[in-house]
């Protein structure tokens, strides 16, 4: 039987912390001893150099006690405004937890769009990018006070996973109010069995998945499954482990009990396949021979490489990338509409602002975003 990984191999972590953890159901209350305990986890993995992300959940919760508001299910401008209340409660737990072991955290809120539309896509995969590159964690929740149950998640665990598919991370830590996925439910069945390592998941494995386990939590096991289909095809391996003990993580990283979902491919692979294969061609860029030499030895394709830009597109559109000759070299996101495009082809991407009168972003189409093809021929 495979062996569960080693949590070290990993060096982009997202980890995802639901509301029946983070907040005491009976007080309403944050339970600020386990948060210091978690976060003295996250500050761990930071020191040994990963970048990590946390999806949090709780702000609804929080906000709740703070307004006042009654137990049980809310009308939707009372969740929108308990939202609003508690991401502010939320925000600052966080970021004093992190900065009082030397971490910075940045708040980013999401809605559905914001992982499906593929410019607004760009947009939050930009800024997670920069904030990790500054060392900071980004601390991400679904954002409640616009989002209505037509348009959002409903759930932190499939959020969770389209945040790793985005950031490229390699590992999804689902930490729950149950240590993984059994065969039975276990708090049924006293013979139930947990499931260490799922290698591929199966209608066997879709139909272990339970309903939701706490009155805090929204996602049961099967949106956990659920998140796991999200993850594995994006070359994401994940996790399922229990929350409820301190230091969670540093359990895992022992060999704690746990469900592991694994792999074959890697973020960047599975990233590639999709560009290079599932998205419609909205246009072409041409480049020169210099761009492309750039390409394949790397590089992301800057506007002075391009020498002709073809078809009407928006920003996060896929383009071909083809040399002077036309011959498709590959493809890739691209990071301005066709407009401004064809007014930065040539150019250096210093000038950019001076052109657009705008600041932009210095890659036409950025190496992470782009799929090249191993020989130049159509």
């Amino acid at each position: 039987m495979t062996s569960q990984p080693n949590l070290a191999r990993f060096n982009r972590i997202v980890v995802k912390v639901g509301s029946s953890l983070l907040v005491d159901p009976a007080k309403g209350a944050l339970r600020q001893d386990w948060l210091d305990a978690l976060a003295d986890d996250l500050a761990a993995l930071h020191r040994r150099g990963a970048d990590v992300l946390v999806v949090s959940s709780g702000a609804i919760a929080l906000g709740r006690t703070i307004a006042g508001l009654p137990k049980g299910a809310l009308k939707l401008e009372d969740s929108q405004a308990a939202a609003a209340i508690g991401q502010i409660a939320l925000a600052r737990a966080w970021a004093q937890a992190l900065a009082a072991r030397g971490v910075t955290a940045g708040q980013i809120l999401v809605t559905l769009q914001d992982t499906e539309e593929r410019r607004r896509y760009l947009n939050a995969r930009a800024t997670i990018a920069r904030l990790l590159a500054m060392r900071a964690v980004p601390v991400i929740n679904e954002n409640d006070t616009v989002a209505t149950s037509e348009i959002r998640y409903g759930d932190n665990d499939r959020l969770a996973a389209r945040v790793a598919a985005m950031a490229s991370a390699d590992l999804l830590i689902l930490l729950s109010d149950i240590d993984g996925l059994y065969d039975a439910p276990p708090n049924l069945d006293p013979k139930a069995r947990l499931i260490p390592v799922v290698e591929r998941i199966t209608p066997e494995i879709e139909a272990m998945a339970g309903g939701a386990a706490s009155e805090l939590s929204r996602g049961g096991m099967r949106t956990k499954i659920e998140a796991a289909h999200i993850a594995v095809n994006a070359g994401v391996h994940m996790t399922i482990a229990d929350g409820r003990v301190k230091n969670p993580i540093q359990r895992i990283a022992g060999g704690g009990r746990a469900t592991w979902f694994l792999t074959p491919s890697n973020p960047v692979a599975a990233r590639k396949i999709w560009i290079a294969g599932s998205l419609e061609l909205k246009g072409a860029v041409y480049c020169d021979a210099g761009a492309v030499k750039a390409l394949r030895g790397g590089k992301s394709l800057l506007p002075a490489g391009v020498v002709k830009i073809e078809g009407s597109f928006s920003r996060g559109d896929c383009v071909a990338i083809r040399d002077a000759d036309g011959f498709e070299v590959g493809r890739g996101l691209i990071a301005y509409d066709s407009l401004h495009a064809e007014q930065i082809k040539g150019r250096n991407s210093r000038d950019i602002a001076d052109i657009l009168g705008m600041p932009g972003r210095a890659e036409m189409i950025h190496r992470d975003d782009m799929a090249l093809r191993e020989t130049g021929a159509d």
